[in-house]
């Protein structure tokens, strides 16, 4: 048997060092291949005298949806200082949209690394999260170009970037994650290496910053890259570092300070590096990035050895298949030679490649219509463009980098091309018509799939030519249902033509009583050209605003398009003492301040005979009116004032609203208590406390408590109660278990809804317990066993065993009312204990549930000649 013991002692030992010693970094991406298919690449660099290389031709991968399977190793690479580089890749397809956390785990982690106690035997595991959802479109995770392996010197600052590059061009963030072991945990007693100042990973550009090492040896680290697109994060990857920290007086090379650059697709970006060591050591000079990685027109850096100073020249020339919105990262990495510690600086370059603006934009203006023509973009991977409308001129020119129409322009977004071919647009004012009386100018960008945007094209402006009225005036004269009237004006077409128009003109107004409306009626036919006033008479202007149509003809032949605007209308929204007079309207021109008048009015709302006070002048188109007496009735008027842009027509426009009567009343709901439920299980009942902040109080007449027995239970009003209390007491008749809501009463009669308001349940009382000794002597004393006070119980099942495990007892009545006599025989049991099982059926907040209860009951007194003990 001992012999047995050390054999299998012998052949664990030798299978541990078979298969552990070796993991020192690596890292799990993955690649979109159709539909749900994905080819997920594992990279492991281990070490390379290792014999457990060997039996790894391939390797597990947990793909997250419950499966997993051995992916074949399908490169080696052998890298210097006995670091060998593997690679794996498999294939799986997914069941469908969800988060999957693709895991490999692999004994074990190399010896001797400082930061996690016990390295060789800790299992090397690796992360790498997948998001599937259609919405946000497949994905690709970033590839990392520069190897997880570095080398630091003690008490030098040391910085290493991961070099990641996205090809879907969407946002990376970066962060310090844990290194996990055993089960895809973290490791116990893990922690960051210790450094003399601070250890951090700029989240933007990725650089791990270890500011300083201070003691020597191979330390771990693990980088977490996030993916992000439109908002959301779709996808991350833990990569697991190492870096060998050395005590050396060798000083690692500098690259000099590079600034970050944008160019115009199309042009050429070139800049040369240098880097420099001042222990006059050769120095290797190379580069990595997604600009060395596209597929067309990539850029060049060629690798340049020097001793002491090397230089070499970065050169791309961008054409828009570049264009992303995202910029390109650069890591420039320069390695000294030095024959006892290699070390290297990062220089880190943002390049961002933007599509040139669409150029010659020009607008062509008709009677209310503008029609735009561009030059097709030389971006046709563009989507399409976006066109940008802005009454009056805005002075922009785009700085270096700033792409697409900034939102402090005041320009509105009016329109999307689909495809880079559709180079004209005609600008209908969205089917309803531009209005006269502006100058409308013009930008446009292309845009792409990603989401970046072009430089703005220059801008274009343009009038309206005058071959339709122009609206100045839509003024309520006099307010009434029936007799009520309004003056219209505009101004006579100048612009049309003549020779093909020669009259006799009219003008046809038609109206409607709606500010937005679809179709217009009572035509008024208005004879000559010159003839530019109406009045509206015997409509109903005090409940309705007026809408009008003006449409311009050469006898029987209409010339362009109808003009339209409305008059102000005034409506109110009542609150407590105070009202919110909104103006309404949608005329022709922009109305740029309004002056309030009030009066007072009798119960009937019958105007008092004295003039209108002026009480405000506002910019909004809203005047809140305090400090009225609730249910006394006001009369209001409104004197707006408007303009047009353009400097021939007079300016203010001034027009007044109908008067308008009403009243203010409390409609302000009061502040809902905050309340707070106990209940007091020995005295059956549930205790509610309630509190409402002191500025509330004053407008609270009662309180409203509402209760149902059950969760789902339709609440009805329990008590009202008046607004000095707060606090109740309630005794329910069948349960303890109960929800409540409380509402506040103004004095207007204003509460909350329950239903709106927070539900309070409670349902932790367990009213059913029973005694552990009666004594069934016949002295009338504690002679049967029955259960302590209780209440809220419908039945019970209870039953009851002699030490021998015989039933001697049963019954479902809560009362139980048990003598300690055998229910067969009738006859008296033995003194001694007994064990219960009950099964109590209690109201609780859900329903009737069952509550099971198990335990002993020691009989004495019985008058039997044995003891059941």
């Amino acid at each position: 048997m001992i012999k047995k013991s050390l054999i299998l002692l012998l052949v664990l030992f030798i299978s541990f060092h078979v298969h552990a010693t070796h993991n020192r970094a690596g890292e799990i991406t993955y690649e979109h291949i159709s539909e749900y298919t994905y080819k997920i690449t594992l990279i492991t660099y281990t070490y390379t005298p290792s014999t457990a290389n060997e039996s790894r031709d391939s390797l597990e991968i947990k793909w997250g949806d419950d499966t997993k399977k051995e992916i074949p190793r399908i490169l080696i690479q052998y890298l210097p200082d006995d670091i060998q580089k593997n690679t794996y890749v498999g294939y799986h397809t997914y069941p469908g949209p969800g988060v999957y956390e693709i895991v490999m785990s692999d004994p074990n982690r190399n010896d001797n690394i400082v930061n996690i106690p016990n390295s060789v035997q800790i299992v090397f595991t690796l992360k790498t999260t997948l998001k599937i959802d259609p919405l946000l479109g497949f994905n690709t995770t970033p590839v990392l170009l520069n190897p997880p392996i570095d080398k630091a010197a003690k008490g030098r600052i040391f910085i290493h970037n991961p070099s990641a590059y996205d090809a879907d061009g969407d946002s990376l963030s970066y962060k310090i994650a844990s290194c996990y072991g055993d089960e895809g945990l973290e490791i116990k007693n893990y922690q960051l290496p210790l450094a003399s100042n601070e250890i951090y990973v700029n989240p933007v550009t990725g650089n791990l910053v270890w500011d300083s090492p201070v003691k020597i040896g191979e330390y771990n680290i693990a980088m977490e890259i996030e993916e992000w697109r439109n908002g959301i994060k779709i996808g991350s990857i833990v990569r697991d570092m190492q870096i060998e920290v050395y005590d050396t007086d060798s000083h690692p090379p500098k690259i000099e300070n590079l600034p970050d650059y944008c160019i115009t697709a199309g042009d050429t970006l070139s800049f040369s590096v240098t880097a420099t060591d001042q222990d006059n050591d050769y120095i290797t000079l190379s580069a990595s990035g997604g600009a060395l990685k596209v597929i067309k027109n990539p850029a060049k850096f060629p690798e340049r050895t020097a001793k002491g100073t090397v230089t070499s020249q970065f050169t791309w020339n961008t054409d828009c298949s570049n264009v992303q919105k995202q910029s390109y990262d650069i890591l420039f990495r320069a390695e000294d030679s030095n024959p006892k510690v290699q070390l290297t600086d990062y220089e880190d370059v943002k390049i961002k490649v933007v599509a040139p603006a669409p150029k010659n934009l020009t607008a062509t203006a008709y009677d209310n219509t503008i029609e735009l023509n561009w030059e097709q973009t030389i971006c046709t991977n563009a989507l399409g463009y976006k066109i940008y409308r802005k009454k009056g001129s805005y002075d922009f020119t785009p700085e270096n980098c700033i792409t697409g129409i900034p939102e402090s322009s005041g320009y509105e977004l009016i329109a999307t091309t689909s495809g880079t071919d559709t180079v004209t647009f005609i600008d209908n004012g969205t089917g309803f018509g531009l209005t006269q009386g502006y100058t409308y100018c013009y930008r446009l960008i292309s845009y792409f799939g990603d989401g970046s945007e072009s430089y703005s094209s220059e801008e274009v402006c343009v009038e309206l030519k005058r071959t339709v009225p122009i609206f100045t005036e839509a003024t309520v004269n006099y307010t009434d249902t029936e007799n009520g009237s309004v003056k219209i004006s505009w101004l006579q077409p100048t612009d049309f033509d003549t020779a093909k128009y020669a009259g006799p003109y009219k003008y046809i107004l038609e109206s409607a009583n709606e500010l937005y409306p679809s179709d217009y009626s009572n035509p008024i036919e208005i004879s000559g050209i010159n003839n530019t006033t109406y009045t509206d008479t015997l409509i109903n202007t005090y409940e309705f605003p007026k809408a009008y149509k003006l449409t311009f003809f050469s006898g029987n032949e209409q010339i362009g398009e109808p003009a339209y605007t409305t008059s102000v209308f005034l409506s109110a929204k009542q609150a407590d003492k105070s009202l919110n007079i909104k103006f309404n309207n949608n005329t022709a021109w922009t109305n740029y301040k309004y002056t309030v008048f009030m009066k007072d009015a009798d119960e009937d709302c019958n105007p008092n005979t004295e003039k209108y006070d002026s009480i405000a002048s506002t910019s909004d188109n809203f005047f809140i009116v305090s400090e009225l007496d609730n249910d006394k009735y006001y009369w209001f008027k409104v004197k707006s004032y408007g303009e047009y842009q353009l400097d021939f027509i007079q300016k203010p426009l001034i027009n007044y609203s109908q008067e308008f009567c009403a009243s203010p009343n409390d409609t302000v709901l009061p502040c809902p208590p905050k309340l707070e439920v106990e209940s007091l299980c020995k005295e059956l009942n549930n205790e509610l406390r309630w509190s409402v902040p002191d500025s509330c109080k004053e407008d609270i007449a009662e309180y409203l408590i509402y209760y149902s027995d059950s969760q789902n239970g339709k609440l009805e009003l329990l008590i009202s109660l008046p607004n000095d209390v707060n606090v109740y007491n309630h005794y329910p008749e069948t349960t303890l278990a109960g929800c409540y809501v409380i509402s506040s009463k103004d004095y207007s009669g204003n509460s909350t809804a329950p239903e709106k308001l927070l539900k309070i349940c409670i349902d932790n009382c367990t009213n059913y317990e029973l005694p552990n000794v009666f004594t069934p002597d016949g002295n009338g004393i504690n002679d049967k066993f029955i259960p302590l006070p209780y209440k809220f119980v419908e039945k019970i099942d209870l039953k009851i065993y002699n030490r021998w495990g015989t039933l001697v007892f049963e019954t479902t009545d809560p009362d139980i009312n048990w003598e300690g006599t055998d229910y067969k025989t009738g006859k008296k049991v033995t003194n001694g204990i007994y064990y219960y099982i009950c099964d109590v059926y209690e109201k609780r907040l859900s329903g009737t549930e069952v509550r099971n209860i198990t335990g002993f009951v020691h009989i004495y007194g019985n008058k039997t000649s044995k003891i059941n003990n």
